[in-house]
């Protein structure tokens, strides 16, 4: 069966032909990627990509969408769209179609990706099991977070909101970021340290307490001097990033009840290079009692190109094609 998989985020929104059969996917198109911004709502972009397309496109649609999926109205987040889902089916002209949360997305495209399309970090490097629990972490916009669960054959994806728990400091520089965050947030979750703007947070704190002035060149500038490495104060703020991400990666493998963890999201593969020589293993298995436990996990990052696109239609196989 052939379908449409696509991916709303809050600044692009993606596309591509899929084929699925027997619950799997069996072939990803290339993406089409088109500005949210050019497009008035979802139905003008979906209308300019098929219009593009040399054939109709398939009547079955895969939608993942960067917000709770629950309500009348979906609102994205920074994404002036809003979707009905009782009436999507009408809007796309398909006769089938599912839509799903896009971190739940990616639960089911890491339940389904080859071990060629995930990359190891750190741990013991073998397959994800087939049994078990596995935590699922996308530092991004925000943090997202989700647990696959696997028995052999069959899977399940669980979406939570990990990213919204307390920020555990473990040292002063942690709780330097902590205090600047609890000033202007008062409650500090996770997210705030480990996502895309969770970098400007800790570059401002490590420049307090160095008596230097902050980053002024703005967020993505800030992660371009760092994955460069042309900053050496922006490189201090990523490695302290990393540190904090395997801290909190770790908790939540810890209360998930850990046999494996992949690391997604749209700083996944950007950060895939630094976190094997950051701090981020040391942080991940110091767990106190628990830290023999921890060094048995594996943990990897996801390396596809598109794995909302290739998570969304595998949601849809699952759903429709079993």
């Amino acid at each position: 069966m052939k379908l449409v998989a696509v991916d709303i985020g809050g600044t692009h929104v993606r596309f591509a032909l899929a084929s699925v059969a027997r619950g799997r996917v069996t072939d990803l198109g290339t993406a089409t990627t088109l500005r949210a911004a050019d497009h008035a709502s979802f139905e003008a972009a979906w209308a300019s990509f098929a219009l593009a397309q040399a054939e109709p496109v398939p009547r079955a649609a895969a939608v993942a969408v960067a917000c709770p999926v629950r309500g009348d109205e979906l609102q994205l987040t920074n994404n002036p769209w809003r979707i009905r889902p009782d009436s999507i089916g009408k809007m796309l002209g398909v006769d089938a179609h599912l839509l799903i949360n896009d971190f739940e997305a990616v639960g089911h495209a890491v339940a389904q990706l080859g071990t060629a399309d995930l990359r190891h970090i750190c741990g013991p490097n073998i397959a994800l099991p087939r049994r078990g629990i596995t935590t699922i972490v996308g530092p991004g916009t925000g943090l997202g977070v989700a647990q696959l669960l696997r028995d052999g054959e069959t899977y399940q994806v669980v979406a939570c909101e990990g990213g919204h728990v307390d920020f555990a400091p473990l040292d002063a520089v942690d709780d330097a970021i902590l205090a600047d965050l609890r000033e202007a947030y008062g409650r500090v979750s996770v997210e705030r340290i480990v996502s895309g703007p969770g970098l400007s947070a800790i570059d401002a704190a490590l420049a307090r307490l160095e008596g230097r002035s902050s980053w002024q060149r703005g967020d993505e500038a800030l992660w371009t001097a760092a994955l460069t490495g042309t900053d050496d104060r922006s490189v201090a703020a990523l490695d302290r990033f990393c540190r904090c991400l395997g801290a909190i990666v770790g908790d939540l493998a810890l209360a998930h009840g850990p046999t494996a963890v992949v690391i997604a999201g749209g700083l996944g593969q950007k950060l895939a290079d630094h976190l094997p020589d950051s701090g981020f293993a040391e942080r991940f298995v110091a767990k106190g009692r628990f830290q023999a436990l921890m060094s048995t996990i594996p943990v990897k990052v996801v390396a596809h190109p598109q794995p909302g696109l290739f998570g969304a239609a595998a949601a849809f196989a699952r759903a429709h094609c079993r």
